[in-house]
């Protein structure tokens, strides 16, 4: 299986860098994968909800680990994201474009974690997803 199917055939994604915003990248990949019928937690650490979701701080407060987890976040905060990330166990990432750090993405793999960081974006792979996929 290739880096992008493994990370869409988990059973649980997180979005770290969600958005109420809808303007704002982080809320429309959470909303694509919402919208794909697959089960999404929302990380945001200042927001309470997320388009009707319950918004987590950080992946430790998620009540599951997630098996993927996209990342829409500044290169800053996408370090201590991966360490979350490493420290529980996810076992695919994807750094949105804008998102990737080389330090952040050079743990990951040394950890064993599925990378993605090649500026690919999970909005226009879920785009040609058939919409029938997950009903």
């Amino acid at each position: 299986m290739n880096p992008l199917q493994s990370f869409l055939s988990a059973g649980t994604f997180a979005v770290a860098g969600a958005s109420r915003d809808r303007s704002k990248y982080g809320n429309q990949v959470f909303l694509a994968l919402v919208g794909s019928g697959r089960r999404v937690y929302p990380l945001n650490p200042t927001a309470g909800e997320v388009e009707g979701h319950a918004a987590f701080g950080t992946l430790a407060q998620l009540p599951v680990i997630p098996e993927s987890l996209s990342i829409v976040t500044p290169p800053s905060i996408t370090r201590q994201v991966i360490e979350q990330a490493i420290a529980l166990g996810v076992k695919n990432v994807w750094m949105q474009p804008g998102a990737e750090d080389e330090q952040a993405s050079s743990a990951a793999r040394k950890a064993g974690l599925n990378v993605i960081d090649d500026g690919s974006c999970i909005l226009v792979l879920l785009a040609r997803e058939s919409p029938h996929r997950r009903s």
